[in-house]
C-alpha cells in the first residue's frame, strides 16, 4: 500500500511540502524517488538530455523559473522519460501536448499547459544544483513523494520508514 502525502506529511512533521501551485497531468497521480534537478529558462535542451539517461524509478525536477511563455516538457520527453525509467516530472514551468500526456504512464506536475515549444541552445541549463520554488529547495538524491493533494519532499526515503 503506497502512502499518501496527507500520511507522509503527519507522520513527518519536518519533511518539506511543496506549497500547491502544481497541476497534475500524467496518467500515474501518485508516484514517488530520488529527485534530479535541473535548472532551465526556455530551454529544454538539458531535459531531454537527462531524459535520454536511466531514469531508475528517479523524478526530475525541472526549475523552468515559473515561465508561462512556453512548455518545457511535451508528449515525445514524456514519452523519452517512460522508456528510460523515470517515475515522474516536476515542473515549475509548462507542459504541451497534455491530451497525450494524460494517457501516459508517468506522473507530471506543472504549472499549466502552452502549445510554444521552447527554444534549444538560447540559454544554458545547470543540472544537479539546489533549485528553489514552490518554497521548497529541492536537492539531488532527496525523496520526492506526490499525488493529487501535492508534494512532499524529505531528505531520506520515508517509506521506508513509516
Amino acid at each position: 500500500m503506497k502512502l499518501t502525502t496527507a500520511d507522509l506529511s503527519d507522520t513527518h512533521p519536518l519533511a518539506q511540502v511543496a506549497e500547491s501551485l502544481f497541476h497534475d497531468f500524467g496518467c500515474v497521480k501518485m508516484f514517488d524517488g530520488p529527485v534530479v534537478t535541473v535548472k532551465v529558462f526556455e530551454d529544454n535542451a538539458i531535459v531531454r538530455t537527462l531524459l535520454e539517461e536511466p531514469g531508475d524509478g528517479r523524478v526530475l525536477v525541472i526549475d523552468g523559473g515559473g515561465s508561462m511563455r512556453c512548455a518545457l516538457v511535451g508528449g515525445n520527453l514524456a514519452q523519452l522519460g517512460i522508456a528510460n525509467g523515470w517515475h515522474g516530472l516536476v515542473v515549475n514551468g509548462c507542459i504541451r501536448d497534455s491530451a497525450e500526456i494524460r494517457e501516459m504512464p508517468i506522473g507530471v506536475k506543472a504549472l499549466g499547459t502552452h502549445p510554444r515549444k521552447s527554444e534549444k541552445g538560447l540559454h544554458t541549463g545547470h543540472r544537479n544544483r539546489p533549485v528553489l520554488f514552490a518554497g521548497v529547495t529541492f536537492r539531488n538524491n532527496q525523496w520526492l513523494y506526490a499525488d493529487s493533494d501535492g508534494m512532499v519532499i524529505s531528505e531520506v526515503s520515508l517509506h521506508e520508514r513509516a
